[in-house]
């Protein structure tokens, strides 16, 4: 490749960053893979990603609720995406990874199979396909298309809030 092509090349790479960091965190969505399929949620409310580590039972939950954590002094219930939705069950390995959220000021942590990237999908790019209850309950909130491939974006307040996953944990302070 000659100067004049890599130059070219990399002068496509900054703006394609900077028309995506220009556009807003409300378009950027965190995408990660449960079985084949890929989703995600939008990135304004993930507050890290970590490895797996010791889980606490917590008895009587649901079967995906795994537990909990203690991640620097907080207590973060676990819910496996995988068992949620109603997956075969399979063993963690090291790219499997907890994903911190933040939902009505609650910490929640979901296990995904393996993290992705960061995408923008603009508004335009969300077909909404029907799924769900008229009432809005659907934990699917859309289909979100970026260049080849589509990622289902989900509804993470009715992931988490289900009335059957209503895990109060006591904060100490």
């Amino acid at each position: 490749m000659t100067n004049e092509h890599t130059e070219q090349a990399s002068a496509t790479d900054k703006s394609q960053y900077i028309d995506a960091a220009a556009t807003g965190i409300e378009t950027m969505y965190l995408t990660f893979a449960v079985g084949e399929e890929g989703y995600g949620v939008p990135i304004g409310i993930v507050t890290e990603i970590v490895g797996m580590q010791r889980i606490m039972s917590v008895p009587d939950v649901p079967r995906y609720i795994k537990g909990v954590i203690n991640l620097r002094g907080k207590v973060i219930p676990l819910l496996d995406v995988r068992l949620r939705f109603g997956m075969p069950e399979r063993a963690y390995d090291d790219r499997t990874v907890v994903i911190v959220l933040q939902v009505d000021d609650a910490p929640v942590g979901l296990i995904v199979d393996r993290v992705s990237d960061v995408v923008d999908i603009q508004p335009d790019q969300i077909d909404n396909a029907g799924f769900g209850s008229s009432d809005g309950r659907s934990v699917v909130s859309g289909l979100g298309r970026s260049d080849d491939r589509v990622t289902i974006l989900l509804n993470v307040p009715v992931l988490v809030s289900d009335a059957d996953i209503a895990l109060q944990i006591p904060q100490s302070a």
